[in-house]
Protein backbone atom coordinates (compact mmCIF):
# COMPACT_ATOMS: atom_id res chain seq x y z
CA UNK A 1 0.00 0.00 0.00
CA UNK A 2 2.79 2.45 1.08
CA UNK A 3 4.50 1.70 -2.60
CA UNK A 4 1.17 2.28 -4.48
CA UNK A 5 0.60 5.76 -2.36
CA UNK A 6 4.45 6.61 -3.31
CA UNK A 7 3.69 6.38 -7.26
CA UNK A 8 0.65 7.83 -7.22
CA UNK A 9 2.07 10.53 -5.25
CA UNK A 10 5.45 10.50 -8.04
CA UNK A 11 2.87 10.64 -10.54
CA UNK A 12 0.76 13.56 -9.15
CA UNK A 13 4.12 15.56 -8.72
CA UNK A 14 5.26 14.99 -12.50
CA UNK A 15 1.97 15.88 -13.86
CA UNK A 16 1.70 19.06 -11.78
CA UNK A 17 6.01 20.15 -12.81
CA UNK A 18 4.80 19.87 -16.86
CA UNK A 19 1.88 21.82 -16.21
CA UNK A 20 3.92 24.42 -14.48
CA UNK A 21 5.08 27.67 -16.06
CA UNK A 22 8.80 27.56 -17.31
CA UNK A 23 8.77 23.83 -16.37
CA UNK A 24 8.89 22.41 -20.45
CA UNK A 25 11.50 22.47 -23.06
CA UNK A 26 12.91 25.73 -23.29
CA UNK A 27 10.91 27.46 -26.24
CA UNK A 28 12.85 28.38 -29.53
CA UNK A 29 12.83 30.98 -31.83
CA UNK A 30 12.83 29.49 -35.53
CA UNK A 31 14.50 31.00 -38.74
CA UNK A 32 13.11 29.61 -41.81
CA UNK A 33 15.40 29.56 -45.04
CA UNK A 34 13.69 29.24 -47.92
CA UNK A 35 16.65 28.24 -50.34
CA UNK A 36 17.53 26.62 -53.86
CA UNK A 37 19.67 23.91 -52.60
CA UNK A 38 18.85 21.90 -56.18
CA UNK A 39 19.01 23.89 -59.64
CA UNK A 40 21.01 26.62 -60.66
CA UNK A 41 21.29 28.82 -57.43
CA UNK A 42 22.61 25.63 -55.51
CA UNK A 43 25.69 26.97 -55.14
CA UNK A 44 25.27 30.01 -53.43
CA UNK A 45 22.05 29.10 -51.74
CA UNK A 46 24.18 25.70 -49.82
CA UNK A 47 26.65 28.38 -48.73
CA UNK A 48 23.98 30.65 -47.65
CA UNK A 49 22.25 28.00 -45.64
CA UNK A 50 25.67 26.95 -44.12
CA UNK A 51 25.92 30.61 -43.04
CA UNK A 52 23.12 30.66 -41.47
CA UNK A 53 23.38 27.90 -39.45
CA UNK A 54 26.83 28.79 -38.18
CA UNK A 55 25.87 31.91 -37.16
CA UNK A 56 22.68 30.18 -35.05
CA UNK A 57 25.16 27.42 -33.65
CA UNK A 58 27.69 30.77 -32.70
CA UNK A 59 24.29 32.60 -30.79
CA UNK A 60 22.94 29.24 -29.16
CA UNK A 61 26.88 28.66 -27.94
CA UNK A 62 26.51 31.66 -26.11
CA UNK A 63 23.34 31.19 -24.83
CA UNK A 64 20.68 32.06 -27.71
CA UNK A 65 18.95 35.09 -28.02
CA UNK A 66 17.18 36.71 -25.35
CA UNK A 67 17.07 33.18 -23.36
CA UNK A 68 15.75 31.05 -26.07
CA UNK A 69 17.32 29.18 -28.69
CA UNK A 70 17.32 29.65 -32.65
CA UNK A 71 16.18 26.31 -34.35
CA UNK A 72 16.93 26.67 -38.57
CA UNK A 73 14.57 25.19 -40.64
CA UNK A 74 15.46 24.62 -44.51
CA UNK A 75 13.49 23.63 -47.24
CA UNK A 76 14.70 22.87 -50.62
CA UNK A 77 12.80 25.45 -53.25
CA UNK A 78 15.16 23.65 -56.29
CA UNK A 79 15.75 27.79 -57.35
CA UNK A 80 11.95 27.47 -58.48
CA UNK A 81 9.48 30.64 -57.81
CA UNK A 82 6.42 28.53 -57.42
CA UNK A 83 7.80 25.55 -54.91
CA UNK A 84 9.37 28.19 -52.98
CA UNK A 85 5.74 29.52 -51.98
CA UNK A 86 4.94 25.77 -51.29
CA UNK A 87 8.15 25.92 -48.89
CA UNK A 88 7.46 29.03 -47.08
CA UNK A 89 3.42 27.86 -46.84
CA UNK A 90 4.77 24.55 -45.31
CA UNK A 91 7.15 26.69 -42.62
CA UNK A 92 4.53 29.17 -42.05
CA UNK A 93 1.93 26.75 -41.31
CA UNK A 94 3.40 23.56 -40.15
CA UNK A 95 6.85 25.12 -38.81
CA UNK A 96 5.55 28.07 -37.22
CA UNK A 97 8.70 29.82 -38.10
CA UNK A 98 9.17 33.41 -36.56
CA UNK A 99 11.20 35.38 -39.24
CA UNK A 100 12.52 34.30 -42.69
CA UNK A 101 16.30 34.38 -43.43
CA UNK A 102 16.10 32.79 -47.16
CA UNK A 103 18.38 32.80 -50.04
CA UNK A 104 19.01 34.20 -53.34
CA UNK A 105 16.37 32.78 -55.44
CA UNK A 106 14.45 36.68 -55.97
CA UNK A 107 11.46 35.35 -57.87
CA UNK A 108 11.00 32.83 -55.35
CA UNK A 109 10.86 34.89 -52.63
CA UNK A 110 9.05 37.98 -54.37
CA UNK A 111 6.32 35.14 -54.99
CA UNK A 112 6.11 34.22 -51.57
CA UNK A 113 6.03 38.21 -50.12
CA UNK A 114 2.60 38.13 -49.97
CA UNK A 115 2.15 35.44 -47.41
CA UNK A 116 4.80 36.71 -45.18
CA UNK A 117 2.91 39.60 -45.50
CA UNK A 118 -0.52 38.63 -44.13
CA UNK A 119 1.21 35.96 -41.88
CA UNK A 120 3.22 39.41 -40.17
CA UNK A 121 6.63 37.42 -40.48
CA UNK A 122 9.07 39.64 -41.17
CA UNK A 123 12.15 38.35 -43.51
CA UNK A 124 16.10 38.60 -44.04
CA UNK A 125 16.85 38.10 -47.64
CA UNK A 126 20.26 37.12 -49.63
CA UNK A 127 17.80 38.36 -52.67
CA UNK A 128 16.64 41.58 -54.09
CA UNK A 129 13.45 43.18 -52.74
CA UNK A 130 10.15 42.28 -53.73
CA UNK A 131 8.89 44.75 -56.18
CA UNK A 132 4.96 45.28 -54.97
CA UNK A 133 5.45 48.33 -52.84
CA UNK A 134 2.80 46.56 -49.94
CA UNK A 135 5.35 43.65 -49.75
CA UNK A 136 8.68 45.85 -49.05
CA UNK A 137 7.57 46.87 -44.65
CA UNK A 138 8.35 43.39 -44.66
CA UNK A 139 11.37 42.25 -46.55
CA UNK A 140 14.86 43.62 -45.96
CA UNK A 141 18.46 42.34 -47.76
CA UNK A 142 21.55 41.87 -47.03
CA UNK A 143 22.34 42.27 -50.88
CA UNK A 144 23.82 45.76 -51.94
CA UNK A 145 22.42 47.16 -54.45
CA UNK A 146 22.74 45.95 -58.29
CA UNK A 147 24.61 48.82 -59.39
CA UNK A 148 27.38 48.60 -57.29
CA UNK A 149 28.84 45.06 -58.88
CA UNK A 150 28.25 46.53 -62.74
CA UNK A 151 29.66 50.28 -62.05
CA UNK A 152 33.09 48.37 -60.34
CA UNK A 153 32.93 46.61 -63.51
CA UNK A 154 32.50 49.67 -65.73
CA UNK A 155 35.11 51.97 -63.72
CA UNK A 156 37.62 48.61 -64.46
CA UNK A 157 36.95 48.82 -68.03
CA UNK A 158 37.42 52.91 -68.09
CA UNK A 159 39.90 53.19 -66.38
CA UNK A 160 42.64 50.05 -66.87
CA UNK A 161 41.78 48.77 -70.61
CA UNK A 162 41.35 50.14 -73.63
CA UNK A 163 38.12 48.72 -74.45
CA UNK A 164 35.32 51.31 -75.25
CA UNK A 165 32.18 48.86 -76.99
CA UNK A 166 30.78 46.28 -74.59
CA UNK A 167 28.73 43.24 -74.72
CA UNK A 168 26.27 42.40 -71.92
CA UNK A 169 24.61 38.55 -71.48
CA UNK A 170 22.50 38.10 -68.66
CA UNK A 171 20.01 35.29 -67.45
CA UNK A 172 16.49 35.61 -66.93
CA UNK A 173 16.51 36.32 -63.03
CA UNK A 174 14.72 39.42 -61.98
CA UNK A 175 18.42 40.19 -60.50
CA UNK A 176 20.26 40.20 -63.53
CA UNK A 177 17.85 42.05 -65.42
CA UNK A 178 18.04 44.88 -62.60
CA UNK A 179 21.69 44.63 -63.30
CA UNK A 180 21.26 44.70 -66.89
CA UNK A 181 19.28 47.98 -67.09
CA UNK A 182 22.16 49.36 -64.63
CA UNK A 183 24.77 48.89 -67.33
CA UNK A 184 22.59 50.15 -70.58
CA UNK A 185 21.75 53.23 -68.13
CA UNK A 186 25.17 54.08 -66.97
CA UNK A 187 27.93 53.18 -69.48
CA UNK A 188 27.69 56.33 -71.03
CA UNK A 189 28.98 57.52 -67.69
CA UNK A 190 32.32 55.28 -67.90
CA UNK A 191 32.59 56.54 -71.63
CA UNK A 192 31.59 52.83 -72.78
CA UNK A 193 28.69 52.30 -75.75
CA UNK A 194 26.51 48.79 -74.69
CA UNK A 195 26.88 47.50 -78.58
CA UNK A 196 25.07 43.86 -77.88
CA UNK A 197 22.86 42.85 -75.15
CA UNK A 198 21.67 39.21 -75.03
CA UNK A 199 19.60 36.86 -72.85
CA UNK A 200 20.50 33.20 -72.01
CA UNK A 201 18.97 30.13 -69.76
CA UNK A 202 20.76 28.81 -66.79
CA UNK A 203 20.76 25.43 -68.48
CA UNK A 204 21.82 27.02 -71.86
CA UNK A 205 24.86 24.33 -73.04
CA UNK A 206 26.35 26.88 -75.81
CA UNK A 207 26.46 30.55 -76.25
CA UNK A 208 28.29 31.08 -79.10
CA UNK A 209 25.77 32.79 -80.92
CA UNK A 210 25.37 35.39 -78.68
CA UNK A 211 29.07 35.93 -78.14
CA UNK A 212 29.57 35.79 -81.98
CA UNK A 213 27.03 38.67 -82.17
CA UNK A 214 28.80 40.61 -79.65
CA UNK A 215 32.24 40.05 -81.56
CA UNK A 216 30.69 41.06 -84.96
CA UNK A 217 29.46 44.54 -83.03
CA UNK A 218 32.54 45.45 -81.58
CA UNK A 219 32.78 44.66 -78.51
CA UNK A 220 35.66 44.19 -76.38
CA UNK A 221 34.37 42.79 -73.32
CA UNK A 222 31.20 40.81 -72.19
CA UNK A 223 30.03 42.12 -69.06
CA UNK A 224 28.01 38.41 -67.67
CA UNK A 225 25.54 38.63 -65.13
CA UNK A 226 24.24 35.67 -63.39
CA UNK A 227 25.07 32.41 -61.91
CA UNK A 228 26.18 28.69 -62.34
CA UNK A 229 27.99 26.80 -64.58
CA UNK A 230 27.27 28.80 -67.95
CA UNK A 231 30.34 30.90 -67.11
CA UNK A 232 32.50 28.32 -67.69
CA UNK A 233 30.28 27.82 -70.94
CA UNK A 234 30.69 31.50 -71.97
CA UNK A 235 34.83 31.12 -71.39
CA UNK A 236 35.34 27.94 -73.44
CA UNK A 237 32.80 29.90 -76.34
CA UNK A 238 35.07 32.66 -75.97
CA UNK A 239 38.13 30.35 -76.50
CA UNK A 240 36.68 28.22 -79.11
CA UNK A 241 35.73 31.12 -81.51
CA UNK A 242 39.28 32.63 -80.84
CA UNK A 243 37.25 35.71 -80.03
CA UNK A 244 39.61 38.61 -78.13
CA UNK A 245 37.20 39.74 -75.49
CA UNK A 246 37.42 40.29 -71.87
CA UNK A 247 34.92 38.43 -69.37
CA UNK A 248 34.26 40.31 -66.73
CA UNK A 249 31.49 38.59 -64.14
CA UNK A 250 28.93 38.78 -61.55
CA UNK A 251 29.56 38.04 -57.79
CA UNK A 252 29.60 34.30 -57.66
CA UNK A 253 30.96 31.35 -55.78
CA UNK A 254 34.91 31.22 -56.26
CA UNK A 255 34.85 27.22 -57.36
CA UNK A 256 33.09 28.44 -60.79
CA UNK A 257 35.77 31.21 -61.04
CA UNK A 258 38.85 28.66 -61.04
CA UNK A 259 37.76 26.66 -64.04
CA UNK A 260 36.89 29.63 -65.72
CA UNK A 261 40.64 31.09 -64.70
CA UNK A 262 41.89 28.21 -66.85
CA UNK A 263 40.21 28.64 -69.66
CA UNK A 264 40.57 32.63 -70.16
CA UNK A 265 43.71 33.52 -67.88
CA UNK A 266 44.28 37.18 -68.06
CA UNK A 267 41.20 38.02 -69.38
CA UNK A 268 38.53 36.74 -66.77
CA UNK A 269 37.62 39.00 -64.25
CA UNK A 270 35.24 38.84 -61.38
CA UNK A 271 33.57 41.11 -59.08
CA UNK A 272 34.35 40.05 -55.43
CA UNK A 273 33.25 40.56 -51.95
CA UNK A 274 35.06 41.51 -48.82
CA UNK A 275 35.45 38.26 -47.36
CA UNK A 276 36.54 36.71 -50.56
CA UNK A 277 39.62 38.75 -50.39
CA UNK A 278 40.35 39.24 -46.86
CA UNK A 279 44.06 39.08 -46.11
CA UNK A 280 44.38 41.90 -48.98
CA UNK A 281 42.22 43.81 -46.32
CA UNK A 282 44.03 46.75 -43.86
CA UNK A 283 42.76 46.08 -40.39
CA UNK A 284 39.94 47.98 -38.98
CA UNK A 285 36.14 46.92 -38.33
CA UNK A 286 35.72 45.41 -41.71
CA UNK A 287 38.22 42.94 -41.40
CA UNK A 288 37.42 42.41 -37.94
CA UNK A 289 33.59 41.92 -38.58
CA UNK A 290 34.43 39.31 -41.41
CA UNK A 291 37.46 37.79 -38.93
CA UNK A 292 33.88 36.66 -36.40
CA UNK A 293 32.89 34.93 -38.96
CA UNK A 294 35.60 33.53 -41.16
CA UNK A 295 37.52 31.46 -37.67
CA UNK A 296 34.43 29.46 -37.30
CA UNK A 297 33.82 28.61 -41.49
CA UNK A 298 37.42 27.71 -42.23
CA UNK A 299 37.47 25.38 -38.74
CA UNK A 300 34.83 24.00 -40.26
CA UNK A 301 34.88 24.27 -44.36
CA UNK A 302 38.86 24.98 -44.36
CA UNK A 303 38.84 26.94 -48.07
CA UNK A 304 35.65 26.85 -49.08
CA UNK A 305 34.15 30.52 -50.64
CA UNK A 306 32.95 32.40 -47.91
CA UNK A 307 31.11 34.85 -50.08
CA UNK A 308 27.68 33.60 -49.44
CA UNK A 309 27.58 31.90 -46.53
CA UNK A 310 28.89 34.93 -44.93
CA UNK A 311 25.80 37.34 -45.66
CA UNK A 312 24.25 34.27 -44.24
CA UNK A 313 25.77 34.98 -40.94
CA UNK A 314 24.91 38.66 -41.47
CA UNK A 315 21.28 37.75 -42.28
CA UNK A 316 21.19 36.00 -38.41
CA UNK A 317 23.26 37.84 -36.40
CA UNK A 318 21.00 41.42 -37.56
CA UNK A 319 17.97 39.48 -36.63
CA UNK A 320 19.72 38.99 -33.27
CA UNK A 321 20.16 42.52 -33.02
CA UNK A 322 16.44 43.25 -33.66
CA UNK A 323 15.47 41.04 -31.36
CA UNK A 324 17.79 42.54 -28.78
CA UNK A 325 16.62 46.20 -30.05
CA UNK A 326 13.04 45.40 -29.42
CA UNK A 327 13.41 43.69 -26.81
CA UNK A 328 10.61 41.40 -28.24
CA UNK A 329 10.37 37.95 -30.35
CA UNK A 330 7.16 39.57 -31.98
CA UNK A 331 7.11 39.90 -35.77
CA UNK A 332 5.73 43.56 -35.98
CA UNK A 333 8.57 44.41 -33.47
CA UNK A 334 11.45 42.71 -34.75
CA UNK A 335 10.09 44.05 -38.54
CA UNK A 336 10.02 47.57 -36.51
CA UNK A 337 13.46 47.22 -35.19
CA UNK A 338 15.17 45.51 -38.21
CA UNK A 339 13.99 49.49 -39.32
CA UNK A 340 16.83 51.32 -36.62
CA UNK A 341 19.59 49.28 -36.84
CA UNK A 342 22.05 51.83 -38.01
CA UNK A 343 26.23 51.46 -37.90
CA UNK A 344 26.03 47.40 -37.61
CA UNK A 345 29.64 46.45 -38.71
CA UNK A 346 28.62 43.18 -41.08
CA UNK A 347 31.03 41.41 -43.30
CA UNK A 348 29.82 42.50 -46.21
CA UNK A 349 30.15 46.01 -44.70
CA UNK A 350 28.41 48.49 -42.86
CA UNK A 351 24.38 48.30 -42.25
CA UNK A 352 22.19 50.92 -42.02
CA UNK A 353 18.34 50.40 -42.40
CA UNK A 354 15.84 53.12 -42.59
CA UNK A 355 11.71 52.72 -42.65
CA UNK A 356 12.20 53.89 -46.07
CA UNK A 357 15.47 52.04 -47.09
CA UNK A 358 15.46 48.09 -46.41
CA UNK A 359 18.63 47.42 -48.87
CA UNK A 360 21.08 48.24 -45.54
CA UNK A 361 24.24 48.08 -47.43
CA UNK A 362 24.61 51.85 -48.93
CA UNK A 363 28.47 52.32 -49.90
CA UNK A 364 30.43 50.10 -52.86
CA UNK A 365 32.09 47.33 -50.92
CA UNK A 366 32.87 45.27 -53.85
CA UNK A 367 36.56 44.99 -55.79
CA UNK A 368 37.57 43.81 -58.90
CA UNK A 369 39.51 40.66 -59.18
CA UNK A 370 41.00 37.94 -61.10
CA UNK A 371 43.00 34.57 -60.49
CA UNK A 372 46.50 34.28 -60.69
CA UNK A 373 48.55 31.26 -60.08
CA UNK A 374 45.60 29.79 -58.37
CA UNK A 375 45.18 32.73 -55.60
CA UNK A 376 42.53 35.51 -55.69
CA UNK A 377 44.22 38.52 -56.72
CA UNK A 378 42.55 41.79 -56.75
CA UNK A 379 43.18 44.43 -59.77
CA UNK A 380 40.70 47.37 -58.40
Amino acid sequence: MMKQNLIAAVLAASIAAAGAPGASAQELYKIGVSAGLTGYAATVDRAWRDGVELAAAAVNAKGGVMGRKIQVIVEDNRSEPQEAVTVYRKMLSSDKVDVFVSGCVSAGNFAAAGLLLRAKVPMMLCSILPQQAEHLPWAFTTLPPAGFEVDKRLEYLKEKTQVRKIAVLHDPTPYANLQKGVAERNAAKYGLEVVSVDQYKQDDADLSVQISKARSAGAGAILKIGLGGTTLTAAKNIKQLGADMLLLTSLEDLAVFGPVSEVLGDKFFFVASPSQVYEALPEGALKAGIKAFLDPWREKFKDRDPNWASRGWDGVMLTVAAIEKAKSFEGEKVRAAYEELKGFQGTTGVYNFRPDLHQGITENPFVLATIAAGKVKVVQ
